[in-house]
């Protein structure tokens, strides 16, 4: 995978802004939600648990891609790959 220092920190404020949605999400009832969100409906007290943890998934996945761009290149290997009993035998 090609690593992409540049996209990082987007990464982390898009899953802190879908972290927050979640918890919006999961703390108020649909009538009490802003207008523009999926859900809004007025006067219900019904909770949407589903795009919480929809909204949650997301942040994860945002939050996973951050930490695997962090990571430092593999090294790799050059040859053909040679099993341990062949290294003891060396």
């Amino acid at each position: 995978m090609t690593k992409r220092p540049q996209l990082i920190i987007p990464a982390v404020i898009l899953g802190v802004v879908f972290l927050a949605i979640a918890i919006v999400y999961w703390t108020t009832d649909a009538g009490s939600l802003p207008s523009f969100f999926p859900g809004h409906e007025a006067g219900s007290s019904h909770i949407h648990f589903k795009h919480g943890l929809a909204a949650a998934v997301v942040a994860a996945a945002c939050f996973i891609f951050a930490w695997f761009q962090t990571g430092g290149d593999r090294p790799r290997r050059t040859g053909p790959p040679t099993s341990d009993r062949e290294e003891a035998d060396r």
